[in-house]
């Protein structure tokens, strides 16, 4: 998989300043950090990819079948993992990790597979209330890993959380992704340098918004 922004240009409504303004990069196969200051830009990236956002100009085009922000390609090529994490309160693990890999076409070992891997074989018949910040985290990553996603986009996943956790999520990450995802990690996260291919110092490219620039 590879993906290709063009003269990406993007503000929020009511903006003055753009997040983007003729953004260009390459993504491939590999784990990219994109680090920066909060508010920089990093979670709008990973949405821009997701095509859950659309951009006010420039294109993005992947090596994908599907065009980017359709459901068959949401469905089949990203695993998207949220700061909100967005499990499903009423599923227990197993269910909310199973739903993710039916929808990908993706078989029940997937989903023991991946339960296994980051520790939750103890609380697969769990609903997320009754789990540890860590251990919904996990869950979380789980459900989107099951679906073997070519394009894997994490929003601060490790936030928070102590260095077992972190250690696990970093593992599951790094040794597990199919060699042909690519994945994206927006992060603040310095514990998390050591499993990158490329990190992407948002502080160094990007525009400040205004209430900044009066710091400089």
């Amino acid at each position: 998989m590879e993906i290709d922004l063009q003269q990406i240009s993007f503000s929020y409504p009511g903006s003055k300043t753009p997040v983007f303004d003729e953004l260009n990069m390459k993504l491939r196969p590999g784990i990219t950090l994109a680090k920066g200051f909060s508010g920089c830009g990093k979670s709008t990236l990973l949405r821009l990819i997701a095509g859950l956002l659309k951009s006010d100009r420039g294109s993005i085009s992947t090596t994908s079948e599907y065009p980017v922000g359709s459901s068959s390609y949401l469905r089949y090529e990203v695993g998207f993992v949220f700061q909100q994490l967005n499990l499903l309160p009423l599923a227990s693990v197993e269910r909310n990790v199973q739903l993710s890999a039916e929808m990908a076409g993706k078989s029940m070992e997937e989903v023991s597979r991946w339960i296994e891997l980051l520790g939750l074989a103890e609380y697969r018949k769990s609903k997320p209330s009754q789990l540890s910040g860590g251990q919904q985290q996990r869950a979380s990553i789980a459900r989107a890993l099951a679906k073997s996603p070519r394009i894997l986009l994490l929003d601060e996943p490790t936030s928070g959380l102590d260095d077992l956790n972190t250690r696990i999520i970093s593992k599951a990450v790094k040794d597990r992704i199919l060699s042909d995802t690519v994945c994206v990690i927006a992060t603040h996260d310095k514990r998390l340098d050591a499993i990158a291919n490329e990190i992407l110092d948002f502080n160094t490219f990007l525009p400040l918004e205004e209430h900044l620039q009066s710091l400089d």
